[in-house]
């Protein structure tokens, strides 16, 4: 009785994978030569595959695409962890440069309605090559025929049939998405503008790739090219994957947009609603910083040159983040203005009738605060804080907090009320009144975030010390040394600054 034989895997099974592209583990393979055949030279032989049986056949091209779906699916993973649009950018060139094999590239970030922003940014390119190459026309064969060409997505005209178009997606008319452009070789292509020759011979690049990145709803973001060293193209295998990603880089380039337009939107309401600058005392110096979260928070500053050469100064949080949080917070910077010009003199009274007010017209809000009744003259300091950090003195012999009595934040209590107190700071001496979003914003635990801002005040160059604004900067510096990541949501950051003369 003959013994079974043990089946080896099919022969399409064993395949050997093809090298990884760019670190990436994907199986697109390394661009093949294009040049024309030399003459009098045969053509080569058919593929060995060929006269295979059409299950293996069957076989190759299924793992071919499994194979594909796992590069796509990687390289989209790596996109979508991005959340600025320069990285976007920067992401969408390195993969687009391993899909279609390609070693430079630039992208362009030019959206079709002019609300902006706009970016170039470059793979393998220097600053002034980019600048030379948009130096090109954007005439026939330039990538940038791809930025002239596709308009933005607008609403549908009416017409016999739709005189009055349901609102929705369906009054939106799609815009027509471009075709790529393929330039094989730039020295015998036809219809390109001589400068476009003279560009490509002076850096290097023999042919090119142009990848529109619009979708029909989204309309037109911008355009990536990427250069090829010699003259070739990207079969249509290669077309079609970078086809793929480039959508779904458009649609995360639209979203991340979004986001960036809406960021801007809150930053300039927040610094419409703070002082455009501050005011000029004689005796005292001033100077502010502001540092904005993704969000917009309720942090807020402010300083009132109050009658008989007095100043008032403020700083202060509210509750929560975003549009609702930067309203509340411009009601309560004016209402506390206008207590302070009525009885600046009596810190504790203009509290009090801050904290009464968003009592009655915000309950559901609470607020920090702390307001200062200075007069540079006298070098006399009146102030009172509810439920905020005490204020840091800096000097040539001192630096320490002042002592202010514990109370709680606005809109805690039923009637609010806490002691005021009174300081005389030396000549020369710095108070720095700050939000709690700058001890927040370390991570650290509040007592030694407390020591690290003093260490960090202590420290102050002597060179320095009578710039109130080098003290805020090397104070931040020193306790936020990586600055404040916009891409962290997050309380901000104000940091008041008063040097007495």
């Amino acid at each position: 009785m003959a013994s079974n034989a043990p089946v080896g895997k099919p022969t399409g099974m064993n395949a050997p994978r093809p090298p990884k592209v760019a670190g990436i583990d994907s199986t697109v393979p390394a661009p093949p030569d294009t040049t024309a055949p030399l003459p009098g030279v045969p053509p080569a032989a058919p593929p060995a595959d060929a006269a295979l049986p059409p299950g293996v056949l069957i076989q190759d091209r299924l793992a071919s695409w499994v194979s594909d779906l796992t590069t796509l699916h990687e390289l989209t993973e790596r996109l979508i962890k991005t959340s600025s649009l320069d990285g976007a950018l920067r992401e969408v060139l390195g993969a687009g440069a391993a899909l279609v094999g390609a070693r430079r590239g630039m992208a362009v970030l030019e959206p079709a309605d002019g609300l902006g922003p706009t970016s170039t940014i470059g793979l393998g390119l220097a600053h002034a090559d980019l600048g030379t190459i948009e130096t090109v026309p954007h005439g026939p064969g330039s990538h940038g025929r791809l930025l002239d060409g596709l308009p933005e997505a607008g609403p549908t005209a009416p017409g016999p049939s739709s005189a009055h178009p349901a609102p929705g997606p369906s009054s939106v008319r799609p815009a027509r998405v471009p075709e790529p452009i393929a330039i094989r070789d730039v020295r015998t292509e036809e219809g390109l503008d001589p400068r476009h020759r003279e560009v490509a011979a002076r850096l290097g690049y023999a042919a090119s790739y142009a990848l529109p990145l619009a979708t029909e709803e989204s309309g037109r973001l911008g355009a990536a090219v990427w250069f090829y060293d010699e003259p070739a193209e990207p079969d249509e295998r290669r077309r079609h994957l970078i086809g793929l990603y480039g959508r779904f880089a458009t649609e995360h380039l639209a979203r991340l947009l979004q986001v960036e337009r809406a960021r801007v939107r809150v930053a300039t309401v927040a610094e419409e609603l703070l002082p455009s600058r501050l005011p000029r005392v004689p005796g005292v110096r001033l100077a502010v910083r502001h540092l904005a979260g993704p969000q917009g928070g309720g942090d807020w500053y402010d300083a009132l040159p109050l009658p008989e050469g007095a100043l008032g100064l403020a700083v202060g949080s509210v509750s929560g983040t975003g549009p609702s949080a930067l309203a509340a917070m411009g009601r309560l910077r004016a209402s506390l203005r206008a207590y302070a010009v009525m009885e600046g003199e009596d810190p504790v009274a203009v509290l009090s009738d801050l904290e009464l007010l968003l009592r009655l017209t915000e309950p559901a809000r609470s607020a920090t605060a702390l307001f200062a009744y200075a007069e540079p003259a006298q070098r006399r300091i009146v102030l009172a804080g509810a439920g905020h950090a005490p204020p840091l003195v800096v000097g040539d012999r001192r630096t320490e907090f002042v002592e202010t009595s514990l109370s709680a934040p606005l809109g805690m209590l039923t009637c609010w009320e806490a002691p005021s107190v009174e300081l005389s700071p030396a000549p020369g001496e710095t108070v720095l009144l700050y939000t709690d979003g700058l001890l927040r914003r370390t991570g650290d635990a509040t007592d030694r975030t407390f020591a690290r801002l003093r260490a960090a005040a202590a420290s102050v160059p002597e060179a320095d010390r009578s710039d109130p604004g080098a003290v805020a900067d090397h104070v931040l510096r020193t306790l936020l040394p990586e600055g404040l990541d916009p891409a962290v949501e997050g309380e901000d950051v104000v940091l008041l600054a008063a040097r007495f003369e």
